[in-house]
């Protein structure tokens, strides 16, 4: 099962702060907009989301059809087939994309430990 790119959203308390402190461990703002209290920062291929105030918990985040630089691949697994095949394994959702869709589109799990899951493609 092809997930595409991987990074983990965290949910800080002060953009800023959180910013300052990555940037430490050599990460550089990638994307996103402060003002909206939301970055994307990268080391390498190493992603990290930090968003203040928009979710409660830190949460695994997949991107079908990005790589790493968010660029479109030319070839993946989409969002609705992986959702499809997680369902036929009996994995509870938390919110489904709409399977008669096409393009963008996002499904959430919970973990047996209670860490969201989100699988959100944007092509």
């Amino acid at each position: 099962m092809e997930l595409g790119n991987f990074s983990i959203s965290l949910a800080v308390k002060d953009i800023d702060a959180s910013r300052a402190f990555y940037e430490k461990f050599g990460f550089t703002v990638f994307g996103g907009n402060a003002a909206q209290k939301w970055l994307i920062l990268k080391n390498g291929d190493r992603v990290i989301g930090l968003f203040q105030g928009m979710f409660d918990r830190n949460m695994l985040t997949f991107n079908p059809g990005w790589d790493s630089n968010a660029n479109r691949l030319d070839a993946f697994t989409d969002v609705r087939d992986l959702q499809r095949a997680l369902k036929a394994q009996g994995v509870p959702l938390l919110s489904e994309a709409d399977e008669s869709g096409s393009g963008p589109a996002s499904f959430m799990a919970i973990d047996p430990d209670g860490n969201p899951v989100l699988v959100d493609q944007h092509v």
